[in-house]
């Protein structure tokens, strides 16, 4: 096992280059004026493209305060240098709410079940207003959305406050409060997801949505984390803490989880398939029709089977470009799912793609960014006094 003297430890303080806030804010720019041209325009399809670009971003921000909880739950000390990245993702968080309310401006648009006609022209509809009504879903969006924001609070703030005070008892407190966040993710995952995009076609319902748009976020966000691994490592604003064999892990376990998304996903698709009732197979059979076939043949092929394989052996784990051209077509084909469910409810159940889609992606990855460099600008990039941190320095992958 190797050992560091302080000679090879540095961590350099994040400064954020000219260049790319003039990106982040010119992408900000771009949603902005995209959202606002779009309304004008075409607000079916505006309303449309925002609920697929915000679900994306809003499963990376959930995402890594995920798997920053569950390296306390697991008391891992591989991850401890890593999971400050993780911990930075999680400032998207604050704008899930205010982007979740501003969704609800868009409800009569996107959400069919919000209108009586529709209503009274489906028992099963009509069965189900007790859930499906704008107050009640209002309330859920803002529950759930503070209660991410109170721990990542507690979460992030105890490793930050760590970095000043060296107070090893906030590593231990951390513990239970992951576990109270993992139960309480578990149920308010489930729910955003199916209120966002499970109640776009209110007479289907699936028992494990919540658990395939989860295993969606996990991947995705296993993608972003190996990408800011290789991008801070060449950078050089980290040198010893983080290295190869942190991003041997980070890789392992995104392609445990391409693998647990494929099996959700045809856990998800078989049971239906096996049952053949008329209020489960419709959502397999618009994504059957008019050119979404392809688009799930591609799912199953760029989302699972290409980056399985392209996985496997051990040296490209370890390959930065490689990993780069993996993780990227995995955030890529994240994005082709969340469209994937989505759009075939709109639209005559035609493929659209164009400005609207791109200009509110774009406006939503700078919202994304400006949280992770403000976070990174304010913070040390590895949690120096966390009392794990030996176990990360000297931690080599065998396998």
């Amino acid at each position: 096992m190797a050992s560091h003297s302080s000679h090879d430890l540095q961590v350099k303080p994040f400064d954020t280059s000219s260049t790319l806030k003039v990106l982040i804010l010119g992408l900000i720019g771009i949603g902005l004026i995209t959202f606002g041209l779009g309304l004008f325009l075409n607000e079916g399809r505006t309303w449309t493209s925002y609920l697929v670009s915000f679900f994306y971003f809003s499963c990376l921000g959930l995402g890594g305060l995920f798997f920053a909880a569950i390296q306390h739950i697991a008391k891992a000390g591989w991850s401890t240098s890593i999971r400050r990245y993780a911990e930075a993702m999680t400032s998207f968080i604050p704008f899930i709410l205010v982007g979740g309310l501003i969704l609800l401006l868009g409800s009569k648009t996107l959400f069919s079940w919000t209108h009586e006609d529709v209503i009274n022209s489906s028992a099963l509809i009509k069965a189900k207003t007790a859930y499906l009504n704008i107050p009640f879903m209002a309330t859920r969006i803002v529950v759930c959305c503070l209660g991410w924001f109170a721990f990542k609070w507690f979460i992030v703030g105890n490793s930050l406050n760590q970095d000043q005070s060296g107070d090893h008892q906030l590593t231990i407190k951390n513990v239970g409060i992951s576990i109270a966040f993992v139960l309480f993710f578990a149920l308010s995952f489930s729910f955003f997801s199916v209120d966002l995009l499970m109640s776009l076609l209110p007479t289907w319902y699936s028992t494990i949505f919540g658990i395939y748009c989860f295993a969606g976020l996990f991947q995705s966000t296993f993608a972003v984390l190996a990408l800011m691994i290789i991008f801070i490592k060449r950078a050089g604003f980290v040198k010893g803490y983080v290295n190869v064999e942190h991003q041997h892990d980070v890789v392992k376990f995104m392609k445990g989880f391409t693998v647990f998304w494929a099996y959700i996903a045809f856990s998800q698709f078989m049971l239906i398939w096996y049952a053949n009732i008329p209020e489960e197979t419709e959502y397999y059979i618009m994504r059957s029709q008019n050119g979404w076939l392809a688009i799930s043949f591609l799912l199953l092929i760029f989302r699972f089977i290409v980056p399985f394989i392209a996985l496997l052996p051990r040296g490209l784990k370890r390959n930065d470009n490689h990993v780069i051209a993996v993780s990227v077509l995995i955030l890529v084909m994240q994005y082709v799912d969340i469209y994937w469910m989505v759009y075939p409810n709109f639209n005559d159940g035609m493929i659209k793609f164009g400005w609207q889609e791109i200009g509110l992606f774009l406006g939503f990855l700078g919202l994304f960014l400006l949280g992770v460099t403000s976070f990174f600008k304010k913070y040390s990039m590895v949690p120096l006094k966390d009392p794990r941190l030996h176990e990360a320095i000297n931690h080599h992958v065998t396998y």
